[in-house]
């Protein structure tokens, strides 16, 4: 593809800069490694479907668009439905995401999820192939990614393997960044991550659809910290959901919103909140045809469809109503946002917080 991408390059640059999330210290990176080094010619943009990318022109429109671009489909298998299974971050969140992990030059960071390797080439401009280690479940997506890394002119330690388990030959790290949602922060991720460093990583809910946690590794093995913000990323391939039972449509019943506003329920601290008192229990939203409306499921046949004016339900629960209730104490507890909540991982496992970590959530 033949493109004077400057230009394009240097136009990302100047809007990442002015949105705030691009900080000084990391512009010098960015600028020298440009993100279609890292898209291959295959791609989809991700509408409620995976759409191609037919033409030069749309490739290069959407490579330097602030959107996120799938860049597998299906496992990489050719007679899938379809399904985005691994893609390059937008901008924007790449920007964030590496500004939050607050490196210093000379630390070593281990990335879970190498994806395309553009996340990887980023951290080794700023702080040296040497102190870079990034791994990748996926076999074809690691050897991709580490020849786009070395065609970059860097050469991190590009690994295959299961970034659940982290990467222990590597450690210990400074900082531990994973491009992947997790439901549970592995306690490897602890273990492998030196006192007084950290741990960021998108943690997905059935509730919402993702949120970005900042943990800090204390001495004794545990490590706390409190949300920064949503991140939607995919999740990682061994927390793939299963299939949910079907919803009969025969048990629908027509109902109104009450006194809760259907968009109320789509904040980060709601969300956080809920997630915790409502465990199953899956929220999406979305405009379909123009209309917002919000979908509530469980994993076992009932559901929900609201809009501004009315609820649908289905099945045995009456979900909407569970919402309003948790709703109700939510909004009794201050309605806090999603700053106030937190996380601690310990060898026992993981435990979400309200304000403090002695205030667990459940």
């Amino acid at each position: 593809m033949h493109e004077d991408w400057r230009p394009r390059h240097a136009a990302l640059l100047e809007a990442l800069a002015a949105s705030g999330e691009l900080p000084e210290a990391w512009h010098s990176a960015f600028a020298a490694v440009p993100r279609h080094h890292f898209i291959p010619g295959d791609i989809w943009e991700q509408r409620t479907t995976c759409v191609p990318v037919t033409t030069d022109a749309a490739w290069w429109d959407l490579v330097y668009r602030d959107v996120p671009i799938v860049t597998q489909v299906d496992d990489g298998q050719s007679d899938g439905p379809g399904i985005a299974t691994s893609s390059n971050s937008m901008p924007t969140m790449v920007a964030r995401m590496l500004a939050a992990l607050e490196v210093a030059d000379g630390q070593c960071v281990l990335e879970i999820g190498t994806g395309s390797g553009w996340n990887a080439a980023l951290l080794a401009a700023r702080l040296g192939s040497q102190n870079v280690t990034t791994v990748e479940v996926d076999p074809v997506l690691a050897e991709k990614a580490a020849k786009a890394i070395k065609e970059a002119g860097y050469s991190p330690d590009v690994v295959w393997g299961d970034g659940a388990q982290g990467w222990e030959s590597g450690a210990p790290y400074d900082r531990i960044i994973a491009t992947c949602s997790v439901r549970r922060i592995p306690h490897a991720w602890v273990r492998q991550t030196t006192p007084g460093g950290l741990i960021l990583a998108p943690l997905a809910g059935d509730f919402w659809s993702g949120a970005l946690v900042r943990l800090a590794v204390a001495g004794d093995g545990v490590a706390t910290g409190r949300f920064i913000g949503g991140a939607r990323f995919m999740p990682m391939r061994s927390e793939r959901p299963g299939p949910d039972l079907p919803v009969d449509s025969g048990t629908g019943r027509r109902g109104t919103t009450g006194e809760l506003p259907v968009d109320a329920t789509t904040g980060l601290g709601f969300a956080l909140y809920a997630g915790a008192k409502l465990p199953g229990v899956v929220m999406a939203d979305g405009a379909p045809e123009g209309r917002y409306q919000i979908w509530l499921h469980d994993r076992n046949g009932s559901a929900a469809t609201v809009t501004r004016k009315e609820v649908w339900q289905y099945g045995p629960r009456q979900l909407w109503e569970e919402a309003t209730a948790v709703h109700k104490a939510y909004v009794n507890e201050g309605s806090p946002d999603g700053g106030d909540f937190g996380l601690t991982v310990s060898p026992g496992g993981q435990r979400l917080w309200l304000r403090s970590p002695d205030a667990p959530l459940g």
